[in-house]
């Protein structure tokens, strides 16, 4: 059985998909923006985008049991791959120990004009 994850402590979707989806093990994260939850807008700058980005993903895992020690893949998603060195650090702020499999690629263009977008696949607690 899979359940819908929905949270008002993240951005809503802006398309056709869910935040989310969880089974009785497994967690599956849509990617989320840097969309700063106070403002509703992408955060200024790669730095915060990547902040929020990270704050948001956290936020649909506990909306689904889990959190980031229990998160096993990432993927980041980056506009310009020279950035990879400040998404990484921040990035790697958010886990303590061990840290999940990633891949990180840049693209071409992301929503709303956005910088970063991470999205993942964790287990539940």
């Amino acid at each position: 059985m899979k359940i819908r994850i929905k949270t008002d402590k993240a951005p809503a979707a802006i398309g056709p998909y869910a935040q989310g989806w969880y089974t009785d093990q497994v967690v599956y994260v849509s990617g989320q923006l840097g969309i700063d939850m106070d403002t509703g807008k992408l955060a200024e700058g790669v730095a915060a985008q990547a902040h929020a980005s990270m704050k948001n993903l956290g936020a649909v895992l506990k909306a689904a049991g889990s959190e980031y020690s229990q998160i096993v893949k990432t993927t980041v998603f980056v506009q310009d791959l020279n950035d990879f060195a400040v998404v990484n650090e921040i990035y790697g702020s958010y886990f303590e120990g061990e840290y999940p499999a990633r891949s990180c690629v840049q693209i071409a263009k992301l929503p709303l004009g956005g910088l970063v977008e991470i999205e993942c696949i964790a287990l539940r607690e």
